[in-house]
């Protein structure tokens, strides 16, 4: 049988970073031996996922995932061309400055990672934008542009893979099957960027599909990405060994004594063969990237308050925007437990 990885302790550490990729990906799926939740299910159905990504990460009562964050505010300024798509009320060149906050993060629940180690990957970036009517909506984004399977029933083999490789006596035959039949996972796994020279300098990607419409009734169907005017950079091996554990952080702050930090945010509209429902297919680089407007953030919020009662929700859309990946109504179940778990 052809090995995945050239060697076996490469193959171990890659083993132990997609466990730690698919708990949180099966929550953003939902993934684990439930049904859709009816909303009178909710509760316990984000319960079973978060008690999942506690058994992979242990339970600190912090959030679930992404534990490790930096929180930031500023101010967005939509296009001209961005209400051409939509009559969303922050995408309009009329609103002027609308107030954001938003959450660099590490990826794992352990809230003391290193940004050097390499399950900190993906990067996550959380956006909030507060609406001039009061109410929010919300992006979630990370750095790496796709999910490694296509479907909930994927996923389900996969974990079940996962559990047989890590049982006691191990049998790696299915985990071995499962990545040499489905080549988005083993792509998943195998191209996670280096770590970054900083937050600001990383593009991100927001995988889920969302319908847009305008004022006119035209839709289209589009997903996010977010890139940093500063320009992609990441750190060489020899630079990663030497950085301390919480240099992204630490640049941030040095960074903003400079300069504020600007993202711009882009929209990748959907041609009529683009699946919006398979998040481990990146539509094609050639399809066409709207730019809805710039993000500019000034300054690093301090304390560890404000990431307790900050709760970002991807399915959270506001008049103009829809939800078209059947994932993220799946994917809110688990917020309200994990928030609750930080109090």
């Amino acid at each position: 049988m052809k090995q995945p990885y050239p060697s076996m302790a490469k193959r171990d550490r890659s083993r132990r970073i997609l466990l730690g990729l698919c708990f949180v990906l099966a929550v953003v799926i939902g993934t684990f031996h439930l049904p859709l939740a009816r909303s009178q299910d909710v509760q316990p159905y984000g319960r079973e996922m978060v008690d999942a990504l506690h058994s992979a990460f242990g339970e600190h009562h912090a959030r679930a995932v992404h534990a490790k964050g930096t929180i930031i505010t500023g101010s967005f300024a939509a296009s001209k061309e961005a209400s051409r798509f939509t009559i969303a009320p922050h995408l309009q060149r009329s609103a002027g400055k609308v107030q954001v906050i938003a959450r660099f993060s590490d990826f794992t629940g352990i809230p003391d990672i290193a940004d050097t180690d390499p399950n900190g990957s993906p990067k996550g970036f959380a956006v909030r934008f507060f609406l001039p009517d009061g109410d929010v909506t919300d992006i979630v984004n990370h750095s790496f542009n796709g999910f490694p399977t296509s479907n909930a029933a994927d996923f389900a083999v996969l974990l079940h893979a996962i559990g047989s490789a890590h049982a006691s006596p191990p049998n790696t035959a299915p985990l071995d099957h499962f990545l040499d039949t489905h080549p988005a996972a083993k792509i998943f796994l195998s191209s996670q960027k280096p770590p970054p020279t900083s937050w600001a300098t990383t593009p991100y990607f927001g995988v889920n599909a969302f319908k847009f419409t305008n004022s006119r009734g035209q839709s289209h169907y589009i997903r996010y990405r977010f890139v940093p005017v500063a320009g992609e950079s990441s750190i060489s091996p020899e630079e990663q060994r030497s950085l301390p554990p919480n240099y992204l952080s630490e640049e941030l702050l040095e960074r903003f004594k400079r300069s504020p930090v600007r993202f711009k945010m882009l929209a990748q509209i959907a041609e009529a063969d683009d699946d919006i429902r398979d998040p481990s297919k990146p539509w094609p680089k050639e399809r066409k990237l709207v730019e809805l407007g710039v993000l500019t953030f000034t300054s690093i919020v301090p304390g560890e308050l404000a990431s307790k009662n900050l709760q970002f929700e991807p399915g959270a859309v506001t008049a103009g925007i829809k939800t078209a990946d059947p994932m993220l109504d799946v994917r809110r179940t688990a917020y309200p437990v994990s928030v609750s778990e930080r109090q």
